[in-house]
This record gives C-alpha cells, sequence and structure tokens, in this order.
C-alpha cells in the first residue's frame, strides 16, 4: 500500500487551530490548507483577520482558503477582494448560494474574471459543478469543493458524483475538484484513485496516517488489549450467583 505521500492527491490539511496547522505545516505531504468560519469558531479564534494574517505569516508558499462569511452578495464580493489582498497563496472560498438559495454563480464568475483564486465551496449536487465551472472558464486558478463526506452522510456513494465532477471540469486546465469533508482515512487513497486533485482532510484524520498499511493481526491484538486493558481499569467483575456457584 502506497503512503500518502507517494499519492498522487494533493492533501490539505482542514482546520483552524494555529498549532496544528504550523504542525502539519512541517510535513512535506501537507500540500496546502482550509479553514472556514465554524472550524475558527470551534478553534475559538475570535479576530479573523488578526488570525488570518498571522497564519500567513508562517505559511507563505502553500494554498491557504479564507471564507466570506457575509450573506450578501455586494458584501461577498467586498469581502472576497479585501482576503484576497492578504497574500498570494490566499484562495477566497465562496459558498455557492447565500442562504436565501440565491446561487453565487455571477459572483464567482467576476471574482475569477479579476484574477482572484475563487474556492467555490458547500457544493453537494452535480448541477452546481457544472454551472460553477462555466462561471470559471477561463480565469483565475480555481478550486471547487466538493462535500463528499456529507454526501455520504445522506446515505449516497460520493465516488460517482466525484467521477462525474471530474469529467465535467476535465476541460478547464484552471480549475482543481477537492473532495471536502472526508470522514475516514480511506476517502484520501478513494480520492487519489479516481484522480481528484486535492482533498481537505481535517487533524483527526491525519492522526491515523500511521495505520496505513499496518497488519490487521496486529491491529486485532491491539484491540483486544484495549477492551482487556479497559475492563481492568475500570474494576469490572461479574460475581457467581449462589446457583452458579453449585453448578460448578
Amino acid at each position: 500500500m502506497k503512503s500518502v505521500a507517494e499519492l498522487k492527491v494533493q492533501v490539505f490539511a482542514d482546520g483552524a487551530d494555529k498549532a496544528s496547522m504550523l504542525e502539519l505545516y512541517r510535513q512535506p505531504y501537507i500540500r496546502g490548507f482550509t479553514t472556514n468560519p465554524t472550524l475558527m469558531r470551534k478553534a475559538g479564534v475570535s479576530d479573523y483577520e488578526r488570525f488570518a494574517l498571522e497564519i500567513l505569516q508562517h505559511i507563505p508558499d502553500r494554498p491557504i482558503s479564507f471564507e466570506v462569511f457575509a450573506d450578501d452578495e455586494t458584501e461577498m464580493e467586498r469581502q472576497a477582494h479585501k482576503i484576497a489582498r492578504w497574500a498570494r497563496n490566499v484562495y477566497v472560498k465562496i459558498p455557492v448560494t447565500n442562504t436565501r438559495r440565491e446561487p453565487m454563480y455571477d459572483l464567482i464568475q467576476r471574482l475569477s474574471a479579476d484574477g482572484i483564486q475563487v474556492n467555490a465551496t458547500a457544493v453537494l449536487a452535480l448541477d452546481q459543478v457544472r454551472h460553477i465551472a462555466e462561471a470559471l472558464r477561463g480565469g483565475a486558478p480555481s478550486y471547487i469543493s466538493v462535500f463528499a463526506g456529507r454526501v455520504a452522510d445522506t446515505g449516497r456513494d460520493p465516488v460517482p458524483l466525484m467521477k462525474a465532477a471530474l469529467e465535467l471540469i476535465a476541460p478547464e486546465p484552471n480549475t482543481q475538484l477537492v473532495w471536502a469533508s472526508p470522514r475516514e482515512l480511506l476517502n484520501i487513497f478513494q480520492a487519489d484513485e479516481i484522480g481528484c486533485h486535492i482533498i481537505t482532510v481535517t487533524s483527526d484524520v491525519l492522526k491515523k496516517v500511521s495505520l496505513i498499511g499496518k497488519d490487521l493481526h496486529e491491529y486485532s491484538l491491539e484491540t483486544v488489549r484495549m477492551f482487556h486493558d479497559d475492563a481492568a481499569c475500570s474494576g469490572y467483575t461479574l460475581e457467581l450467583t449462589p446457583e452458579e456457584l453449585l453448578a460448578h
């Protein structure tokens, strides 16, 4: 089995914890970074711009995606231009719609035509991929982030969708497909197998990289030991009843 470093798919770290991001930056197989307002809030980030600028000082040479957080198209556009000016390695995340279901395809087209590197995000449906690809045509280098993990959460196999998305964007040399929101390490290998360009992976999943190719019999034994040790540490007992004592 190949190591992550040997795969063609580019692994991007997904998160907003500064210490974790800088630790992962030391790993050569981490080719870029993504974050979003939800991850930032979870990490306790209170000053969006200050956090971003600090990260960019430490990570100047790998792509990093920061997301607009406005819900109005005009304000989204203003925020996108501001974020794009922070550094040359910045990609600006634009959601496929706002909260009122209004598509942001025109905004994506304008930003890309203006030379802003767009990461179209929160994409789950193939028709969304088609419209975004058309909007990005001829523009700046860009990403389309399809949330394959969320697709899988609905009971659907995301692999056929991701394959179809790759076919849709194949004529667009400046656009790369992102397998977003993976749920397990296996998804990295699935993304690589179908030729997906990028996969974003949280630190929780990245912690399992050391398990790649692990001997399954050894892993089985470790699991048995874990169950045994936890039972012992908990002091669990099953006392024999008088009837059971007589039976013995």
